[in-house]
């Protein structure tokens, strides 16, 4: 992959924390995102590099960056790597497979870190030397809860998200959800693997496992990641005393049917990538079921959508 340009300050000594945020035009949220990130790494004394790749915006957004923010080395890519590609420039520029960093806070632009956020994390993960990622506890704008962790998806969760299924399952293990009350006891619990938007790594274990699988377009690259951890022996916790805002969904909401085929098809990928998630005849099958129900008086374009994610995972 060619290296887009990199704006770089000089740096005597690398810092123990590198963090990195891929953005796309959300040139506003990313601004609210790096005040909060910089409010936090100074409140609690926190050396770090930033880093942001930009994934060719048209906001401005890197303009912005560059003449708000001179502590940050800005990536700008002449085109859209995706969450995937976007990271691993970030993660190949901090040197991370050659023991450039001891650790790497993947952050998305539509978050908004809290006080003493990162530094619980960062007391969390070093304490626990078998732990490879760790994740906060998110709410969404309004203040209201929002799941920060997951059990890897399996048939039932197929099932519950395309088909008719009661409406209490939805918050169920079955859906891959962990119970409110983990959360609620605040203290740093086991899980499958976390929402992207928030993720602090041991560089030892990426070095260990690699980097991100770029086959993954736009979505489940952080949970084939952490199937990848989980299956070279590394633990991963959610932290709940840790709070970050998730103003989710900012990117994406630009392109809905796009994205909506590019969910579809990288589950496919991480299905077949991950059979112990489930048969993959069976989910070929409650697939193609989802999508042809979902075609049904659905718009033209809703309907070539489901299509051809129907062609996918034929």
């Amino acid at each position: 992959m060619n290296q887009p340009p990199v704006d770089q300050s000089p740096i005597d000594q690398l810092p123990s924390l590198a963090v990195i945020v891929v953005s796309w035009n959300v040139r506003d949220l990313l601004t609210r995102c790096l005040d909060s990130l910089f409010a936090e790494l100074d409140s609690s004394a926190i050396d770090a590099r930033v880093i942001v790749v930009d994934n060719a915006s048209s906001d401005g957004s890197v303009e912005m960056v560059r003449s708000r923010y001179p502590r940050i080395e800005v990536i700008a890519s002449e085109k859209n790597l995706g969450f995937a590609g976007g990271n691993n420039i970030g993660l190949n520029h901090i040197r991370v497979m050659e023991q450039g960093v001891e650790f790497v806070l993947l952050l998305n632009p539509d978050a908004e870190v809290q006080p003493s956020a990162i530094k619980t994390l960062l007391d969390v993960i070093r304490s626990r030397s078998d732990v490879a990622v760790v994740t906060s506890w998110l709410s969404y704008s309004d203040g209201s809860f929002q799941h920060s962790a997951f059990h890897f998806p399996g048939l039932a969760q197929l099932y519950i998200e395309l088909l008719p299924a009661p409406a209490r399952l939805y918050e169920s293990r079955l859906n891959g959800r962990y119970p409110q009350r983990l959360y609620a006891a605040s203290q740093p619990f086991e899980i499958d693997h976390p929402l992207g938007a928030v993720m602090l790594l041991r560089a030892e274990a990426i070095r260990q496992v690699g980097l991100f699988d770029e086959g993954f377009a736009l979505y489940c690259e952080e949970i084939d990641w952490c199937a990848r951890f989980k299956e070279a022996g590394w633990q991963l916790l959610c932290v709940p005393s840790a709070h970050v805002i998730h103003h989710s969904g900012k990117s994406t909401s630009q392109v809905r049917v796009e994205a909506f085929i590019k969910l579809w098809t990288a589950r496919y990928r991480l299905h077949k990538k991950h059979p112990q998630f489930a048969p993959l005849w069976l989910a070929r099958l409650i697939v193609r079921l989802g999508m042809r129900r979902r075609m049904q008086g659905a718009s033209a374009e809703m309907q070539a959508a489901c299509q051809e994610i129907i062609g996918v995972w034929q």
